[in-house]
């Protein structure tokens, strides 16, 4: 799944345009802009509306690409519940060991929301 700073990167090399003019077109730094592309920054919610605007694609599409919170929130039950952290490094290990694929965990988990 690709990331929402690899799309960037991908659009603007698309459109044959550097770093730095993409940087101005949207109104922010290029050393603020390549964070966003390397992935170790965030747009706000109008700067990534003027990266929509820019690429033509929906907002929705960049919002998809941006796994902040779901990180940012699964860290915290986490903390909450050790537990649930062995029960996900357990998952993790089965998927990069090609014991399960990502798809198929994905079924178990929906076809059981509706069993708890």
């Amino acid at each position: 799944m690709k990331t929402l700073g690899e799309f960037i990167r991908e659009k603007r090399n698309e459109m044959d345009v550097s770093l730095r003019e993409l940087a101005r077109q949207l109104g922010i730094t290029p050393p603020f802009l390549s964070d966003i592309e390397l992935g170790r920054r965030y747009p706000s919610d109008p700067v990534l509306a003027r990266f929509a605007e820019v690429f033509k694609v929906p907002v929705e599409e960049l919002k998809r690409l941006d796994h902040r919170e779901s990180v940012a929130e699964l860290k915290r039950y986490i903390a909450a519940k050790p537990e649930l952290g062995a029960a996900f490094r357990t998952m993790m290990d089965k998927v990069k060991q090609g014991e399960i694929s990502i798809d198929d965990l994905t079924k178990k988990l929906s076809s059981e929301e509706g069993h708890g």
